[in-house]
């Protein structure tokens, strides 16, 4: 799944949803595309959880592909 994730625009924020994804989904991998503010996951996911995980760490996200 592709999200495109609102204000990810350094490493730090990157660190943040790459953690926050890979947290809530076991196994999910997060490809992290700062320059177009979109995150790929791969692996066992469910959406909802990913999309609300992120939302904790205080970033919008919502599916794109």
């Amino acid at each position: 799944m592709k999200l495109k994730v609102d204000e990810m625009s350094c490493g730090h924020c990157a660190a943040a949803v790459t953690k926050a994804v890979e947290g809530a989904a076991n196994g999910a991998k997060a490809d992290i595309d700062l320059a177009k503010g979109e995150v790929t996951v791969t692996g066992t996911t469910d959406t909802a959880a990913v999309i609300a995980a992120i939302a904790d760490v205080g970033y919008q996200a919502v599916q794109i592909s």
